[in-house]
């Protein structure tokens, strides 16, 4: 450092120097400390115990919990034959698997692109009500789901849909959430001289919106896909109420392996850690181009 700061004094004068100093003193104050990473260790540790819990659970056996329900830090010998007693059981554990793939799935895909179609509209197109109309649809994400469950499963029965997964699908095929959160991105992420220059090139609004803004809010879709896909995934009231047990998906059908009067919390458990694999396997895969998407941004300068 002192040698770049002796060659600036030489080349540019002792008052380069010092802001020189002065800068690389900034940035270093800048850089997180043990506080920080302490900080951050004890955040880290606190979100994983639930699931190493669950581990400690399901590597146990139910006269070992009922003797000591907190159980010792070290998994038991019993992980693998409850996770086999959940996969061979009678609650159709491939079934609601493919289930919830197939709901997660298309769910996340449209919710994606409708939140963006109508974020992009939101935040990039002007026309009488808008603000309101964004209003109006924050302010659904303040009613309670369970206000809108009745008239909904009677509008699935009338429909027919009833036990069938598009009665799932269909009503969260657009979310309040996914709309405002992508309006607020492309607010910041996409210049109006884009939309303007792919119009001035002949772009239909639908073709400006396919080429200029959903290339521009990749990294917003990406955080929005994997959201919509874990509350897809965990989605337990209303898939209960509208499919039953007849053709469940994996929340209902794992509720299937407690539906006794006695409860073998072991193989409850061991359901739960089979859910939640997938989930952590998601994180694994994508979790580093999710954070290199956010980091590059829609658009560089």
């Amino acid at each position: 450092m002192s040698t770049s700061v002796a060659s600036i004094r030489q080349t540019a004068g002792k008052g380069a120097a010092r802001a020189a100093s002065r800068s690389r003193g900034l940035g270093a104050a800048r850089r997180p400390g043990w506080v920080t990473y302490t900080l951050l260790i004890v955040f880290l540790l606190a979100s994983a115990y639930p699931i190493y819990y669950s581990v400690l659970l399901a590597s146990s056996d139910s006269a070992t919990i009922a003797q000591n329900p907190v159980p010792s830090l070290v998994p038991g010998p019993n992980l693998v034959d409850n996770l086999h007693r959940v996969l061979s059981s009678d609650i159709g554990f491939w079934h609601a698997v493919l289930n919830s793939l197939i709901v997660s799935v298309i769910t996340s895909i449209s919710v994606v692109f409708f939140a963006t179609l109508a974020g992009y509209a939101f935040a990039k197109l002007r026309f009488r009500g808008r603000r309101g109309l964004l209003v109006f649809i924050i302010a659904t994400m303040a009613v309670p789901t369970q206000l809108g469950v009745v008239p909904l499963f009677i509008v699935m029965a009338r429909l027919g849909w009833t036990g069938t997964l598009t009665a799932v699908i269909v009503p969260g095929m657009v979310t309040a959430f996914g709309v405002f959160w992508m309006t607020q991105y492309l607010e910041a992420a996409l210049p109006y001289e884009l939309i303007e220059a792919a119009r001035v090139d002949g772009c239909s609004m639908f073709r400006s919106f396919w080429h200029v803004a959903l290339p521009a809010a990749r990294p917003a879709a990406a955080m929005l896909t994997l959201f919509t896909f874990v509350a897809s995934w965990t989605n337990f009231f209303w898939p209960f109420v509208v499919l039953g047990s007849s053709n469940p998906t994996l929340p209902v059908a794992l509720q299937l392996l407690q539906a006794s009067y006695f409860k073998d919390y072991a193989l409850i458990m061991a359901g739960v850690v089979a859910a939640t694999i997938p989930l952590v396997l998601l994180f694994v895969v994508a979790g580093k181009q999710l954070v290199s998407g956010i980091m590059q941004g829609a658009v560089k300068g």
